[in-house]
Formats: C-alpha cells, structure tokens, sequence
C-alpha cells in the first residue's frame, strides 16, 4: 500500500490539473479493468462490468495549492489559494511548480502581527532577481503545491496529499485485486473536490449509479487538546454518518456497519460539523442516488505533513472488498 500511496503523492495535481495523477492511476490498474477513459471534465472513470447493481466508488485526486495571481518589479510571485490552503500552515513552507521549480512562502515584514499574515500579504519566493527573470521561470496561472515526500514511519505515513491520494491509493489497490462480484463497478478519480465538489458530480450525472462511496480522508480528535470527535488514528475506518455536504443514506450505513461486523473489520463512524467529501454531490444528481462514504483517518489535514495509519488503509480496502461482493 505504502508504494502505491507514494506513486500517486509525488504526482503533481492541484485542482483542475490532475492529469499526472490520471496517468500514474491508469497506469497502475488499466490490465484489471474492462474500460478505462476520461470524460470532459477529467475524471478517470474504470469499469468492472458486471450484471448486478451500478456501485459508483468515487476519490478524489486534486490536492490544495497556490496559483499565481501577480508578479512585483522584484520578481517576488503574489499568489490565491486553489481550495482551503490556510495561511499560518503555508508559511515558511517550500512549494513546488509543474516545472520543478521550488519556491517558499513568506509574507511581508510590515505586518505588525503573524495572525495577520493573509494570502494578499504573502507570496512566494523563487529566487528570481527581478520580475523578466521571474516571467521566464513561471507565469500568471500557474499553479504550486507543497513540497512534502511520504515517508514511512512506525506504520504511518507522513506525506503531502494524503488528502485524498491514500483514498487513491486505496480505490486502485481494490481495482487491483479484481473482487469478484456480479455487480458492475465504476472505479471514479474525481477532479475538482477541493474546489466545490464538481467532478463527480458530472461523473455521476453520465453513470447514474444505484448507489455510491465516497472513499475520502476525515480529520481526527485524537492529539492534544484537538476539537471534539470520536475519530482515532490506528482504530479503523471511518463509515459515514454526516458531515457538512451529507447525510449518509441509512441502508448505505447499515450495509457498510454489517460487512465490517460480519468480517471481523475495526470501523469508527464519522460524524463532522465541518468539510464534506464527493458523496455531496453525488446523493443529489440525476434524481438522486443513495450515497454514503468510508474514510481514513488523517492528522494535519490541508498541511505538508498529514498523517495516516497503514492498517487504516487497509482496513479500509477490506471494508470496500466486502461492500461491493454484497
């Protein structure tokens, strides 16, 4: 699993510019598929064919980034933000371009507070000695990610983009093992989540699946003095109850809570006040499909450095293998 997570983080793909990840996905699971392609929007959509029920399974490969909105005389790089970077964790932090160009995040000295360092006040600096030397380096448009390399340690993983490269990573590995089930299923690589779930919405517009996962990261309450939850690292998978984009179809619960039960799978249910996964546009597409979701547990989430337990992972592939044999 630890491999498979690493291919995808190391993929460049902030949101809109998924491409690579696209590539290293097809790459990974196109000889275990019936039918691989990408629709307008960029999704990557695999097929298992089958007779039974259509199960849409839906991850997400976007991650958060900074995206060039100016370029000053001194060839310093003004930047927006591409879904929820937050300023205080972006500072200081090294970003790296499409290109391989590697910058880092500052703000301006002038400010009398570091709570007011906000993305108008920050940029990121290249190295460049003015802004023609700049422009030959990078442009308006162009989008930056955090530099973070996954690194194994004590049965986690710490790494950029586990939001949602582990849910990737775990999507592919299920593709990968060829369940053998009547029912067709749709392998979906969303594009666009961070940024209003709008890839699998149109994914499930042209599927219209019986119903759908959103296999998706959720945050923990499990470090010091962190906000009220019931979500550990290490405890399971979490099967979705709600969150701020859904409320998971209940038969959709019901049937995830038995197949862990029956199978002998650790499980935490989800309940979140803030953030939502694919599930949310999912459930009200095309008539709407009853839709629910599986997450993996994740520290730091939106940072360089997020977390995730390796059994969780796996935990998490089982859950799914048995979901979809149901």
């Amino acid at each position: 699993m630890f491999d498979t997570i690493s291919t995808l983080v190391n993929a460049f793909g902030p949101s809109g510019r998924e491409n690579r990840v696209a590539e290293a996905i097809t790459h990974l699971i196109k000889d275990k598929v019936d039918e691989i392609s990408s629709d307008a929007m960029g999704n990557l959509i695999a097929v298992k064919k089958g007779f039974g029920k259509k199960i849409m399974l839906a991850a997400h490969m976007d991650e958060i980034g900074l995206i060039i909105t100016t370029i000053d005389e001194k060839g310093f790089l003004r930047f927006g933000t591409v879904g929820g970077v937050l300023p205080l964790i972006s500072l200081g932090q090294r970003v790296v371009f499409e290109n391989g160009l590697t910058g880092v995040v500052w703000y301006e000295e002038s400010i009398e507070s570091i709570k007011d360092a906000k993305p108008e006040k920050m940029y990121i600096d290249i190295g460049a000695k003015s802004r023609e030397h700049a422009e030959e380096l990078v442009e308006i448009g162009d989008m930056a990610v955090f530099e973070g390399r996954p690194v194994q340690q004590n049965g986690l993983v710490i790494s950029r983009a586990l939001d949602d490269r582990v849910g990737c990573a775990v999507l592919a590995e299920l593709a990968r093992r060829c369940p053998e089930t009547d029912h067709e299923i749709y392998y979906v690589f969303t594009v666009q989540e961070e940024v209003g779930l709008r890839g699998a919405r149109t994914a499930a517009y042209a599927i219209r699946p019986d119903l759908a996962l959103a296999i998706d990261v959720t945050r923990t309450a499990d470090t010091p003095k962190s906000r009220h939850g019931a979500v550990s690292l290490g405890k399971g998978p979490a099967i979705k109850v709600k969150d701020n984009s859904v409320i998971a179809h209940p038969a959709i619960r019901e049937r995830l809570e038995n197949c862990a039960r029956e199978n002998g799978i650790p499980y935490q249910l989800e309940v979140l006040d803030k953030g939502g996964t694919d599930a949310g546009s999912i459930h009200i597409t095309a008539g709407g499909i009853p839709s629910g979701g599986v997450s993996i547990p994740t520290r730091f989430i939106h940072s360089a450095s997020e977390i995730v337990n390796l059994e969780d992972a796996g935990n998490a592939l089982k859950l799914l293998e048995t979901f979809v044999k149901l």
